[in-house]
């Protein structure tokens, strides 16, 4: 089994393994909610880092790319 701790993955690895665009990713790396590892000029997101700043975000009521394009939700409350 991978140490979460220790994978590090691209932007768009991070991206797709969270179920957001890469953009979103980059928000997250510039708003300072996800740390990255500079590398041989590239940016890593550690996996560890990634599952910490998803659950945190989805606390503060983000949402996973496709819900808002499912649209509202009918409750046939009225």
């Amino acid at each position: 089994m991978n140490d979460p701790s220790r994978t590090l993955l691209t932007v768009a690895q991070a991206a797709e393994r969270a179920g957001v665009g890469a953009s979103t990713v980059r928000q997250w790396v510039r708003r300072g909610h996800l740390p990255v590892v500079r590398l041989a000029g590239r940016v890593w997101v550690r996996e560890l880092d990634l599952l910490i700043a998803e659950r945190d975000t989805r606390r503060r009521g983000g949402a996973r790319r496709g819900a808002e394009a499912a649209g509202p939700v009918n409750c046939g409350g009225g």
